[in-house]
């Protein structure tokens, strides 16, 4: 009898065609402790005439379906790992749980189900896909709230003991292309194994590149920005995308897989150990992991621009993206603290120039695209208009204009 007594706090039943998870959990808790009342009255008790509920869950989930879940991107999980913490301790809330997952396998879990248990947010190093938003609204997930949070270089890194780098896009497709022209029109895999071969200019280091997978965003915008637009200085690539632009794309983003890429998972912490090992390793990653091992690695110039605060804010670095996360609307009235946690990362002391993100490396927004940004979420999660600004408040470090479309 109390083994199975125990069993039944443990393991608390509640039926999920009620309103809210949380509520029938804490209702099946407070039923169970009435068991208990009713068994010390009398051992006469019987049990088995109280009709048992549908669903099994541990009485852990109780905490766990109250906070807030985040899965996605590597590059933006620094950020929301860090407006986390601080909204963990300053509101009354529980720290969101954050997840690397990458941008794709975000989305994936993000669309798959609405509800406590499921994502209310996916970080993403490059807006959603079309395929994406279907997969969302099969799930009934209309329309998943956008906001832009900042910018990202993306860089390539070497140790500090090797070469200093400065590379063209085009330089970087010949290095990393699965197949490139073999001059008969015809296709060959790619011959260059040391970036000498490519260019004598070059260090004679061999070509070793770690990256991210496919399911990153990074993955996705490097191929966009570096591979693509460094195809278009091969003559034979560039005929190729006036004639059939899907083939263009297939063949410039698909990276060799004969050992001179190799995917490092998600986490770019990885990458900067890898180049730590071996000097002739360079790494495909976030500027804000560049920054923040700075006294490991170094940054290579991508066409004579090295990758700044101030070179990406101004769009002149050559390989820079924009930041998002997407906000689950239909969360909202179930996963307490959801709208608060999107205005806390929206806060000007949180994303602004003088904000405690920029020391994670977060290169802000223009004030006024701050302004609106903030705006638009507070009407959209909140139904409510935040302030604006201050006139007085400080400018932003960098050009008011947005970073052009690459």
């Amino acid at each position: 009898m109390i083994a199975d007594q125990h069993f039944a706090v443990t393991q608390m039943r509640y039926s999920p065609r009620r309103s809210s998870e949380l509520e029938q959990a804490l209702r099946a808790l407070f039923a169970t402790l009435g068991l208990f009342g009713l068994v010390a009255c009398g051992s006469g008790t019987d049990l088995s005439s109280i009709p048992e509920p549908d669903v099994l869950v541990p009485i852990a989930a109780i905490g766990d379906a109250q906070k807030i879940k985040i899965v996605g991107s590597s590059t933006v999980s620094p950020f929301s790992t860090t407006v986390a913490e601080q909204f963990g301790a300053s509101s009354p809330h529980p720290a969101p749980i954050v997840e690397n997952t990458g941008t794709g396998g975000g989305f994936k879990a993000f669309c798959s189900a609405i509800g406590p248990n499921a994502p209310s947010i996916n970080n993403a190093s490059r807006k959603i896909k079309e395929g994406e938003r279907a997969l969302c609204l099969e799930a009934g997930i209309h329309d998943p709230f956008e906001l832009k949070i900042g910018y990202d270089g993306i860089v390539l890194a070497n140790g500090k003991a090797g070469p200093d780098l400065n590379l063209t896009k085009t330089q970087i497709f010949l290095a990393l292309a699965a197949e490139l022209p073999d001059g008969q029109g015809g296709w060959q895999a790619n011959p260059h194994r040391y970036w000498s071969d490519i260019d004598p200019t070059l260090p004679n280091m061999r070509i070793l590149v770690s990256g991210p997978p496919p399911t990153s965003g990074t993955r996705d915008a490097f191929a966009e920005i570096a591979l693509e637009l460094g195809a278009l200085g091969v003559p034979e690539m560039e005929a190729i995308l006036g004639e059939d632009p899907d083939t263009f794309s297939t063949r410039a983003r698909e990276i060799r897989n004969d050992g001179a890429w190799i995917d490092s998972g998600e986490n770019d912490s990885s990458i900067i150990n890898t180049l730590l090992r071996n000097e002739d390793s360079i790494g495909v990653l976030g500027y804000s992991f560049l920054e923040q091992n700075l006294d490991r690695v170094k940054g290579g110039k991508i066409s004579d621009i090295a990758p700044t605060f101030e070179n990406i804010s101004s769009g002149q670095y050559g390989v820079s993206r924009s930041m998002y996360f997407y906000v689950k609307r239909e969360n909202l009235p179930i996963v307490p603290g959801l709208a608060e946690f999107v205005q806390e990362f929206t806060q000007e002391d949180a994303w602004g120039p003088d904000g405690y993100l920029i020391e994670k490396g977060l290169i802000p927004l223009p004030r006024e695209d701050r302004a609106a940004i903030r705006l638009a979420a507070a009407e959209a999660l909140t139904g409510t208009k935040s302030p604006q600004p201050s006139e007085n408040a400080p400018l932003p470090p960098q050009s008011d204009a947005d970073l052009p479309e690459q």
